[in-house]
């Protein structure tokens, strides 16, 4: 009995996080996400082998794309919540394959459960578990013993929150993707009042993302990101050429710049991918931001090629599309390969994103640049800021909720010893600071 944690997913990969907070005989599962590496992969050969893709729970937790849940079927009648702390993929994408294993409603904010409507409206999947959505800064209760509360922080997508979880034995915080962001260009900063009223009161636990634990800096603010888009965009001469930038289409406020400097430079703004879509209008639904008015849209990938042939001045467009890891099915790859677009020599292509540190991506990346070099355009890389915490926020975080334990996650191995480097350093006593494996179990 007592206060339990069991990492289910996201202590031995980077993704499918996933973890099971267990108070006496009550359990909240925090996010559900997918492993988007083994899920493309599984999926793409499936569709090239057979007519049709078996999305099972059963299966996909064998190709390792969804969280085992297997590892805590024995407490699957004993979850009361699943609470999401925001709408990316690796943190919610499992719940269409995944939840329906449990007796739970799932709990997220506005915009988290409009992306999650979508998908499954989509994918034409029904649950039946009931989206509950909830304000950032709000508190609910579970059950007599546990309370969930969403606390306000900035990361890549809007309405991201931290997730503490009271207990009688004490709060567990879980902080699975954040950035401490001063000057958001969306959005409110960090809710660090009640950050520091927690850290005053007590912390028995913190789960905190640990990606980039061994980058020695504070992560720059979303304005920067702002500025360096704007000096390349409105700083560089790019009259009489075309010019394509691609970004996350999750990231709604590095939309909303790209947008305003679109207008800036009086050209033609156009979104080009399901996915921009998708997030786009969820933003919309979720009454963030409706960019929906300041831009043309083409939704789906078999109207693109349509689309660029009518094209008679590429020169008066901003083009908005897919593909900044270099995804073979996104637009900007089938633009260079399927020859969707005629690039010509001097046009401009913009990345305002990272490589995401994992080896498909960064192949395929490697790809697609080359492929873009031999086109003789004008190649932007790294117009980004990350939206994930580094070093110096992480220590500030530490600093700020002054937690008895720190569980590392959301890294690989050298990720998660550096995030408990930093923990002695900062004074943490080895025993304190416990590197897991998926499917173990701690108590407090």
């Amino acid at each position: 009995m007592g206060l339990q944690i069991i990492t289910i997913g996201g202590y031995s990969e980077i993704g499918r996080n996933c973890t099971l907070v267990k108070v006496d005989n009550e359990a909240v599962i925090l996010d559900m996400g997918l492993h988007m590496d083994n899920y493309i992969a599984y999926t793409e050969e499936r569709e090239e082998l057979y007519s049709e893709k078996d999305l099972s729970a059963d299966t996909l937790i064998k190709v390792k794309a969804v969280p085992n849940i297997y590892q805590i079927q024995d407490l699957w009648s004993k979850v009361k919540a699943i609470c999401i702390t925001h709408a990316h993929l690796d943190h919610l994408g499992a719940i269409p394959f995944i939840s329906n294993k449990f007796k739970a409603n799932i709990h997220c904010t506005k915009y988290t459960a409009e992306v999650l409507i979508s998908i499954l409206r989509d994918e034409k999947i029904s649950l039946r578990n009931n989206i509950i959505s909830h304000p950032v800064n709000s508190t609910f209760k579970i059950s007599k013993k546990i309370t969930v509360e969403f606390i306000n922080i900035t990361h890549s997508i809007p309405q991201t929150v931290i997730i503490a979880v009271h207990t009688p034995y004490g709060t567990l915080v879980y902080a699975n993707d954040f950035k401490l962001d001063n000057a958001p260009t969306l959005g409110e900063k960090p809710n660090f009042k009640r950050l520091k009223q927690l850290g005053k009161k007590g912390v028995k636990a913190l789960i905190v993302d640990s990606l980039y634990a061994d980058t020695a800096m504070k992560t720059p603010s979303e304005s920067i990101a702002k500025e360096m888009l704007k000096d390349v965009l409105l700083g560089v001469n790019s009259r009489g050429k075309a010019v394509i930038i691609t970004t996350f289409s999750s990231h709604i406020a590095r939309l909303k710049s790209i947008v305003g400097l679109g207008k800036k430079l009086k050209r033609r703004i156009v979104f080009i991918g399901r996915s921009l879509n998708k997030y786009i209008n969820a933003a919309k639904e979720a009454g963030i931001v409706d960019l929906s008015r300041q831009a043309e849209f083409v939704r789906y990938g078999n109207k693109v090629k349509k689309f660029f042939k009518k094209i008679k001045h590429p020169e008066k467009y901003l083009f908005i599309v897919t593909g900044h890891q270099g995804e073979p099915r996104a637009v900007l790859p089938r633009m260079v390969r399927q020859h969707l677009y005629n690039f010509k020599r001097g046009d401009h292509v913009v990345f305002s994103c990272s490589v995401i540190p994992v080896e498909n991506n960064i192949i395929n990346r490697e790809k697609l640049d080359a492929a873009l070099k031999k086109k003789k355009v004008r190649l932007f890389t790294g117009v980004h800021v990350s939206g994930h915490a580094f070093r110096e926020d992480l220590r500030d975080l530490i600093q700020i909720l002054n937690p008895k334990n720190i569980i590392p996650t959301h890294g690989n191995k050298k990720k998660l010893r550096a995030m408990k480097e930093l923990a002695l350093e900062i004074g943490y006593k080895s025993e304190q600071v416990k590197i897991l494996k998926n499917g173990v179990q701690v108590s407090f």
